[in-house]
């Protein structure tokens, strides 16, 4: 009952989680590394055959070349997404192997809910959010977490409940957060999102994370990427400068925590060492 959608012209609950198993080494692949405190020459959408998948995109989320529907969406480079009253974006970064900042994913804001998407590249036959799910897993497991699988407007997904470092309820046993991870398979590309708070358990926010991520729209681009690498992000030039501001903010913070660090009370040297304050990102 479902085809390919028409192209256009060219032109915070807290619960307690499962007591913890021993850790595997740390591997990395389909999804990348998740943190829960994060070659193939493309061909254009219009050539694709009918995948399978695209049962799951019936309303959204869309390709660039597909008929979205009409919304203010502002333009990330691989992603345009919806830019709705009460929501805010946020930008996620974080530092490479070089010490540089870089974009690791984009977190749509509506009051206790989030969602954090990422696009990423992905081959000409579908299966690679198959493939993602299972590494989520045993992310998830290992960390002591439980999984569980769930039909969801997308497709195939993951509700999890995710050990919530440092913190335990009265009795001592660790408390965990609600997760669900979501994802479906585009037009050589995959688009994931991890909902936390309200959308992740209470049904009403459900759809409205599920409204958000429907909205969005991938851009995959004409440039060679290989199936598991994330889209390139980019934001605009006033969020940009935003976001050297926020930094400068913190590195003077930083500062000005490094010089009082070694000073008493009324402004005289102490005798210890001052100590590095913890980074932030």
């Amino acid at each position: 009952m479902f085809g390919r959608r028409k192209k256009k012209d060219q032109g915070t609950g807290r619960e307690a989680a499962p007591a913890p198993e021993p850790s595997p080494s740390k591997q990395e692949g389909a999804a990348g590394a998740v943190s829960f405190e994060n070659e193939i020459t493309p061909e254009r959408a219009r050539s694709e055959p009918v995948k399978g998948e695209d049962r799951h995109r019936a309303t959204g989320p869309w390709d660039e070349s597909e008929d979205a529907p009409e919304s203010q969406r502002m333009d990330l480079g691989s992603m345009r997404v919806p830019m709705d009253q009460g929501s805010d974006i946020q930008v996620n970064v974080a530092k490479d192997k070089q010490g540089k900042q870089r974009i690791i994913g984009i977190t749509l804001v509506r009051g206790r809910t989030s969602l954090q998407v990422q696009p990423f590249a992905a081959p000409k036959s579908s299966g690679l959010w198959d493939e993602m799910r299972e590494e989520l897993r045993g992310q998830v497991t290992q960390q002591g977490g439980r999984v569980e699988d769930h039909e969801g407007p997308f497709g195939a997904e993951l509700r999890a409940l995710v050990p919530v470092k440092g913190r335990t309820n009265e009795e001592g046993k660790q408390l965990g957060q609600r997760v669900r991870f979501i994802g479906v398979d585009g037009p050589r590309w995959v688009l994931r999102g991890v909902i936390r708070g309200e959308g992740a358990s209470k049904p009403e926010m459900m759809a409205e994370a599920e409204r958000m991520f429907a909205g969005i729209v991938v851009v995959r681009g004409d440039q060679p990427a290989p199936p598991n690498e994330m889209l390139p992000i980019t934001v605009p030039k006033e969020i940009q400068d935003k976001m050297a501001e926020a930094a400068a903010q913190r590195s003077a913070q930083q500062t000005a925590q490094k010089g009082n660090a070694g000073r008493s009370p009324n402004g005289s040297p102490s005798s210890g060492t001052a100590g590095e304050p913890p980074s932030r990102s």
